[in-house]
C-alpha cells in the first residue's frame, strides 16, 4: 500500500500562487498514476490534474489547464500541483489520490473512484 499526505496550502489573496505537495510513502509513486482533486464547500469532489508516473503523461480538467500544473520529484517521491494566479473560485479542501489503475485515455483518470489511496486533503481558501 501507499501512504499520501498534502501539504502546501493555505489562505492567500487573489491572484498569489501556491505549491502543494502529495508526498507517499510505502511505495514509491513509479508504478502508479497520481491524480489532484477538490471538494468546494456543498460541492461535488472534482477532479484537477492527474500524472500517470509510468509513462509520465499529464491531464487537466479544463478548469486548471491555463494556471495548474502536476509535476513530480521521483527523488523525494512526491508529487506537486502548481497553482498560479489563483482565484477565490478554487477554494476547496485539495486532496491527492494513487491509482494503480491502467487507464485508457483522459476519462478514466478523472474518475475519484479508479483511485484506491487518498491522503487527508489540503485546505486551500482564496480570498478576493
Amino acid at each position: 500500500q501507499v501512504q499520501l499526505v498534502e501539504s502546501g496550502g493555505g489562505l492567500v489573496q487573489a491572484g498569489v500562487s501556491l505549491r502543494l505537495s502529495c508526498a507517499a510513502s510505502g511505495r514509491t509513486f513509479n508504478g502508479y498514476a497520481v491524480g489532484w482533486f477538490r471538494q468546494a464547500p456543498g460541492k461535488e469532489r472534482e477532479f484537477v490534474a492527474a500524472l500517470d508516473l509510468r509513462g509520465v503523461s499529464t491531464y487537466y480538467a479544463d478548469s486548471a489547464k491555463d494556471r495548474f500544473t502536476i509535476s513530480s520529484d521521483n527523488a523525494k517521491n512526491t508529487v506537486y500541483l502548481q497553482m498560479n494566479s489563483l482565484k477565490p473560485e478554487v477554494t476547496a479542501v485539495y486532496s491527492c489520490a494513487a491509482s494503480s489503475v491502467y487507464c485508457v485515455g483522459y476519462g478514466c483518470y478523472k474518475l475519484a473512484r479508479e483511485y484506491a489511496y487518498w491522503g487527508q486533503g489540503t485546505q486551500v481558501t482564496v480570498s478576493s
